[in-house]
C-alpha cells in the first residue's frame, strides 16, 4: 500500500471515529482527499486495472468495523452505469479522465422494491482534482459516464462496506426499482 495511501486511510479513520452529521464528515473527507489525488504513487498496478464487461470498481481498503471503504473506480471509454444509489454517504476525487455525473431526486422514501419517481437533478462534469460529495443517505441517486477519450479513474470513499450494502438501479422510464449488491473486483487491501 502506497505511503499517501495509507495516511489517507487514517485520516479518514479519524474522520469518521469523531462522527458529526454525513454533510460535515463528507466535507471533511473531500478536504483530505483533494490533498493526495496528484499523489501518482496513490493506487498501486493492480488497482488500476479496469473490466471490459462494466464498471470496475477495485477495493483499495475497508475498515475492520466495517465504518467506511474506499475503492478505485474505474469506468472505460464510453462506459455508462445505470441510475443508481449507495444507501450511504460517499466522496469521489478524480485522478485521471473525465466523469459526468447526472443527479437524481427520488421522491418519498427509499423503497427496496417497486416503482419510484426520479427526475433529473443536474450534472457536472468532474477533471482530474475536482473533489465531491456523490451522496448522502437520503439524496442518493446518480448515473456516471466516462466522458473523456481515457477511462475515468476515481476514488471512491463509502460510509460503510459498499459490498454488504443493498443498493437500488432505477429506471427512469417505468420508476422500476431493482435491488443489487456490488462486489469488489480487485480485493487485496490493507487492513
Amino acid at each position: 500500500m502506497p505511503e499517501s495511501m495509507e495516511r489517507f486511510i487514517g485520516e479518514v479513520r479519524e474522520i469518521v471515529r469523531a462522527g458529526g452529521t454525513e454533510e460535515e464528515m463528507t466535507a471533511r473527507v473531500a478536504e483530505r482527499l483533494g490533498k493526495v489525488l496528484d499523489d501518482p504513487e496513490l493506487l498501486t498496478e493492480a488497482q488500476l486495472l479496469v473490466k471490459k464487461e462494466g464498471f470496475t470498481l477495485n477495493c483499495v481498503h475497508i475498515e475492520q468495523d466495517d465504518s467506511f471503504s474506499i475503492g478505485a473506480g474505474i469506468w472505460d471509454v464510453g462506459q455508462t452505469t445505470p441510475v443508481h444509489d449507495h444507501g450511504t454517504w460517499g466522496v469521489i476525487g478524480i485522478v485521471r479522465g473525465v466523469e459526468k455525473e447526472e443527479s437524481f431526486h427520488r421522491e418519498g422514501p427509499r423503497l427496496m422494491e417497486g416503482r419510484a419517481v426520479i427526475k433529473p437533478a443536474g450534472s457536472r462534469l468532474a477533471k482530474p482534482g475536482d473533489v465531491f460529495v456523490c451522496c448522502t443517505t437520503d439524496q442518493d441517486a446518480h448515473r456516471v459516464t466516462c466522458a473523456s477519450d481515457e477511462p475515468v479513474v476515481g476514488i471512491h470513499v463509502y460510509g460503510d462496506d459498499l459490498a454488504k450494502i443493498p443498493r437500488l438501479k432505477y429506471d427512469i422510464d417505468t420508476g422500476e426499482v431493482t435491488s443489487f449488491q456490488t462486489g469488489w473486483d480487485y480485493a487485496s487491501m490493507s487492513a
